[in-house]
């Protein structure tokens, strides 16, 4: 590191991270850690501490015409945390009784979506950039892309 550049003073760490509940049932918001000094600003998680599983697969969607929606589906088994890196959008899950909307606007923040939860994200940023882990990989066969099929899924499940 150049002297010019030396940072005495220790990294910064900005405000209270950790797990929030949210509305519906298994769905969480977490805030998550930032460590700022000289050389930029950093955020993570980490599995035990504030990431709920494992991941064995990551995407990232970028370059949505903010007219456009991503997502639109539920998984049977697979649980997914987003974090909007840069940019923002709007994410709406539905528990097939109650739907709520959060604004992923921050690397600080990151939404867990369990199993039999529909996930819609939409309202794009044009520089939004989302990353997308999940706790298995891609299994066809674990989407439930029709939203009836996914309604019904719910009502056997609570029999």
């Amino acid at each position: 590191m150049p002297a010019e550049l030396k940072n005495t003073a220790g990294p910064v760490r900005q405000g209270k991270e950790g797990r929030k509940p949210f509305r519906l049932p298994g769905v969480a918001i977490y805030d998550l850690p930032l460590i700022r000094d000289m050389r930029g600003s950093l955020s993570f998680a980490e599995y035990g501490r504030l990431l709920p599983f494992i991941p064995k697969r990551y995407f990232v969607v970028f370059d949505v015409p903010s007219r456009d929606t991503r997502g639109e589906h539920a998984h049977r088994t697979l649980h997914q945390f987003l974090v909007c890196v840069k940019g923002s959008c709007s994410v709406i899950v539905d528990d097939g009784k109650h739907k709520e909307e959060i604004l992923l606007d921050s690397p600080r923040r990151g939404i867990h979506v369990p199993p039999m939860v529909w996930c819609t994200q939409y309202k794009y940023s044009p520089d939004a950039v989302l990353l997308v882990l999940a706790s298995d990989v891609y299994d066809s066969d674990d989407y439930i892309r029709d939203y009836g099929i996914f309604l019904e899924a719910i009502k056997n499940r609570e029999r």
